[in-house]
């Protein structure tokens, strides 16, 4: 990855009733940052009574999952029995690992009134070591995740170490995972120890070593230090990054492995029913793609 940060436009995807999602990551230009292979920003989409979304039960493999909403509400169930519905400020951490099934819906009571959703989801490899760990999920409340204040900069850590903090979310490599609320003005620096990095700019704009980001784009940079982040008007941004991948991953559809034979095998299983169900969602699935 260059000293110079790359800047990221995205693919935008209309999945219906006014739902769209930017696809960050992977791209051309990067195909991971440290550990992150995926990263998808939703909405904002604003669902009228009775409407929702609706993501099946489907299966993943040799990652783990975060999603991170500023706006709405989740309901997360999986087939290991979990059940937590997710807002704004909590944390839904889901490890794959050797395999795991999961839906993604709109609670009840957020459905038959409407809702605004806004958030973005993350697919974090998992080192070659720990690739068929047993499954887990987590759950954490606002109140657990470190704030952090630096002048004229909020920050929330919502997964891994920065800035001498560290969150209580269980991860398997070096990696930050950051909500950054700036003031006009503001100039934040890297957390250091990490040597890949990346900001996507959720609202407002920023200035990186001369490369300008606005709203709905990504910057990467892989290199030990950086220069500092630069607000000209209030912001809010994602930060996040790690160590270098221990080696090059394989993506298709819901699995990510280091090699093609462990993509097959996931493949294979899921369309024997081998990866088992989701307790209270067990009537729809989502089927494997033909391609």
């Amino acid at each position: 990855m260059d000293h110079t940060p790359r800047l990221i436009e995205g693919r935008k995807h209309d999945l219906g009733d006014g739902f769209t999602v930017r696809r960050l990551l992977p791209a051309l230009l990067a195909r991971h940052v440290g550990p992150f292979v995926f990263f998808d920003h939703m909405g904002p989409a604003d669902f009228a009574p009775g409407k929702g979304m609706d993501v099946r039960p489907h299966p993943h493999i040799g990652l783990a999952t975060i999603t991170w909403l500023f706006e709405g509400s989740i309901r997360h169930r999986d087939s290991l029995g979990s059940l937590a519905d997710i807002r704004p400020g909590e944390v839904n951490w889901m490890t794959a690992g050797r395999g795991i099934v999961h839906s993604e819906r709109t609670p009840p009571d957020e459905r038959r009134d409407g809702q605004r959703l806004h958030g973005i989801q993350l697919w974090v490899a998992l080192p070659r070591e720990d690739a068929e760990v047993a499954p887990e999920f987590h759950h954490h409340g606002a109140d657990e995740l470190p704030r952090i204040h630096r002048d004229g900069a909020e920050l929330l850590l919502v997964a891994g170490h920065a800035y001498g903090e560290r969150s209580p979310v269980k991860v398997f490599a070096p990696m930050f995972l950051i909500e950054a609320s700036l003031a006009a003005g503001a100039v934040l620096d890297w957390p250091d120890a990490h040597a890949e990095r990346g900001v996507y700019v959720v609202e407002g704009e920023v200035e990186w070593d001369g490369v300008a980001i606005g709203i709905d784009r990504m910057a990467v940079q892989g290199a030990r230090s950086a220069s500092p982040l630069r607000s000209p008007g209030p912001s809010r941004l994602i930060l996040f990054g790690g160590a270098p991948l221990d080696g090059e991953r394989h993506l298709w559809w819901n699995f990510v492995a280091s090699s093609r034979e462990r993509i097959e095998q996931g493949k294979a299983d899921w369309a024997a029913g081998r990866f088992g169900v989701v307790p209270g969602d067990e009537h729809e699935f989502i089927p494997l793609p033909e391609h």
